[in-house]
């Protein structure tokens, strides 16, 4: 009997579908999170997501809420192909929450002989069960003196 109750235990079972939070769990949504970003395909990024997360782009403006929202803001103003190159990081993770740190760089062409831009990133955010990013708060800084590129 105790073991009846304890295969049908709402907490066992849930217990069985979470997967602790890990640096390569981290680095492995870094690389996909890169792969969206070069690709721009919508499955890619939504996959990224649950339903309901949220993105902050600016700490002063509202987030983009909801994976459809997501995706939509992602591909409002694509870069041109193979023009990006970013190389993220995970730095600290404490339970669902991991803190990630790289570069984003930006070039003329798909050549990369050129970079035109370059930003230092700071990512916060929070997993669900499966990996998938509940919210996430980014903070990019330019090099001084960096030509922002004009919004569309």
């Amino acid at each position: 009997m105790r073991a009846t109750l304890r295969a049908c235990s709402p907490l066992t079972l849930r217990l069985d579908l979470v997967v602790p939070l890990t640096i390569e769990r981290v680095t492995t949504w870094l690389a996909a999170y890169v792969r969206a970003w070069d690709t721009y395909d919508p499955d890619t990024i939504g996959d990224l997501f649950t339903e309901d997360a949220t993105y902050h782009y600016h700490p002063f403006e509202e987030p983009v809420r909801g994976r459809l929202a997501i995706v939509a803001s992602w591909l409002e103003s694509k870069d041109p192909p193979g023009t990006y190159e970013g190389r993220y990081e995970p730095i600290a993770i404490d339970g669902d929450l991991a803190v990630a740190h790289g570069r984003s760089r930006y070039f003329k062409d798909a050549s990369k002989a050129e970079q035109v831009r370059e930003y230092d990133n700071l990512f916060l955010i929070r997993f669900d069960e499966q990996g998938r990013c509940q919210s996430i708060h980014e903070w990019y800084m330019g090099r001084r003196g960096q030509r922002e590129p004009v919004p569309g």
